[in-house]
Order: C-alpha cells, then sequence, then structure tokens
C-alpha cells in the first residue's frame, strides 16, 4: 500500500478559514465587554433569579473589569473586517462552485443522524468518508447563516434610529439585541464542537487545513 497526496481545501477556503478565525474571537471577545457592562440575562420568573448567565463569581475569577468603551471601540472596527471576509467567503463559494459539496440535501440530515450516533459510539456504522459529511454540511452552513443574522441584528442594535426597519423586522431592539447575543452564545458551542472534532480527526485533517492537501492510501 503506497501513500500519495490529496488536494482537499483550496488556497481561497484556507485563507477565508483562517483570516476568520481571530476575526470571530475579536468580535466575540469585545462583544462580550459590551454585554458585561449591562449583562441582563437570565434565568428566572418576575423578580425571581434562578441562574443569572455570567454570576459575580464569573466576573472575579476572570478578573473581568468594567471596559465598555474599549469593547465597543474594538467590535465596530473589526466588524467591518469581519463583514468583508464573510460576504467574500460566500461570494466566492458560489462563484467556485464549492456549495454544491457545502450545502445540505435531504440525505445530510439522515447522515448527520449516522455521524453523531458514531461519534459519540453509540453506533458501529460509520459512514462512507467524503469531504464534507451530513454533520458537517448542516454545520457549515448553519454558521454561515448565523454570520449574516449576526450581521444584521449588530447593525440593527448599532444604529436603531437609522435602521430603525431592519430593528421593527427583526422584532425591535430588544429582540435584536437578544438574538445578537445568543448567536454569539451559538458560536462559542459551535467553536468548542469544532475543536473538538479537529482534535479527534487527527493531524492529516488539520494539516490539509494549512497546506491544502492531506495523504490518502493507495490500495
Amino acid at each position: 500500500m503506497s501513500k500519495r497526496l490529496k488536494e482537499k481545501h483550496s488556497l481561497a477556503t484556507r485563507w477565508f478559514h483562517w483570516v476568520h478565525f481571530p476575526l470571530l474571537a475579536l468580535m466575540i471577545g469585545s462583544g462580550m465587554l459590551i454585554y458585561w457592562a449591562n449583562d441582563v440575562y437570565r434565568v428566572g420568573v418576575g423578580r425571581f433569579t434562578l441562574v443569572k448567565l455570567f454570576p459575580t463569581w464569573f466576573y472575579d475569577f476572570f478578573h473581568v473589569a468594567q471596559r465598555l468603551a474599549e469593547g465597543m471601540a474594538w467590535h465596530f472596527f473589526v466588524m467591518w473586517l469581519f463583514a468583508l471576509n464573510g460576504i467574500a467567503y460566500v461570494a466566492y463559494t458560489l462563484w467556485s462552485g464549492a456549495w454544491r459539496e457545502l450545502v445540505p440535501t435531504r440525505a445530510s440530515f439522515k447522515e448527520a443522524l449516522l455521524v453523531t450516533l458514531y461519534d459519540l459510539r453509540l453506533s458501529k456504522f460509520h459512514p462512507p468518508p467524503r469531504k464534507f459529511n451530513g454533520a458537517q454540511q448542516i454545520a457549515y452552513t448553519a454558521i454561515i447563516v448565523m454570520g449574516g443574522l449576526s450581521l444584521l441584528t449588530g447593525l440593527a442594535i448599532y444604529k436603531p434610529v437609522q435602521l430603525h426597519w431592519l430593528a421593527y423586522l427583526l422584532g425591535g431592539y430588544e429582540a435584536a439585541r437578544f438574538e445578537h447575543f445568543w448567536l454569539t452564545m451559538g458560536y462559542l458551542v459551535f467553536f468548542v464542537i469544532h475543536i473538538a472534532q479537529v482534535i479527534r480527526a487527527g493531524w492529516n485533517n488539520f494539516r490539509s487545513m494549512v497546506v491544502g492537501v492531506e495523504v490518502v492510501d493507495d490500495e
């Protein structure tokens, strides 16, 4: 059995991926600095609070200070780079035809369930390997949609008067802020799962996102 190099990810795909990663991290970090200045979200009824999303011990443990101005400055600056890189990636995906491998089909949802059961070791059946399995198609497409929604909700709460029509379509200022916040929480969940899957997939998979090729066996 011999080994050979097989092209997996184009230079453009790798570029957009590695540029977007630090931009998203800066957006989340600066966004949380803005939110912490007025951390209103909790789980409770009326005045009774069962769980506060960021309790006092969290701020004390991570030494989080009130840095609203700094958070706003970073957030509104990086926002434009984040949006431009995201729009360029979507445009490239459409132009190159890469969307055909990325957008879920009806079969993707069944395959996603099978992949999840296999990853959780609840099933021994492993769907045939391909560039993007059903679970990846759903996750990666969802993260692109989330990016678009983050941009829209962010603009609505950034300019609620000038873009009052957008805020109205999103349910109002408070609803747009709520949606923007939970989209951010969604990114954090995606990030944790994504890193875990990268580690699980191994070095060969990670290397393909760096240099564009993977090592495969020829029978």
